[in-house]
C-alpha cells in the first residue's frame, strides 16, 4: 500500500473535468485507489461518487493505492491530482 496526501487547489473542488481525468489515470494501471477526506472513502475508479464526494478547495486528501503496480500507479495520481485539482 502506498499513501499520499493533497491539498485541493481548484477554486472549484472536485467537478467533472478534473474527476475524469484522474480516474482516467487510473484506469491505466492494475491497482487500486481510494480517496479519504475526513470521514469519507471514496473509490477513485468510479467518477461519479468521486463527482459527488463534495470536496472542496483548501480539503485535505489522503489517497491510498494498492496492487501490484502501486508505487508507478501512486506517482502518476500525485501529477494527476497537481496538475488538474
Amino acid at each position: 500500500m502506498v499513501e499520499f496526501t493533497y491539498t485541493v487547489k481548484d477554486p472549484k473542488g472536485i467537478h467533472a473535468r478534473p474527476a475524469g481525468v484522474i480516474t482516467a489515470e487510473l484506469e491505466k494501471y492494475k491497482s487500486e485507489a481510494v480517496v479519504i477526506v475526513g470521514e469519507k472513502i471514496v473509490d477513485l475508479g468510479k467518477v461519479m461518487p468521486f463527482i459527488g464526494s463534495g470536496i472542496k478547495q483548501n480539503d485535505h486528501l489522503t489517497i491510498r493505492v494498492e496492487g501490484e503496480d502501486e508505487k508507478v500507479c501512486a506517482e502518476a495520481l500525485k501529477k494527476a491530482f497537481a496538475e488538474n485539482l
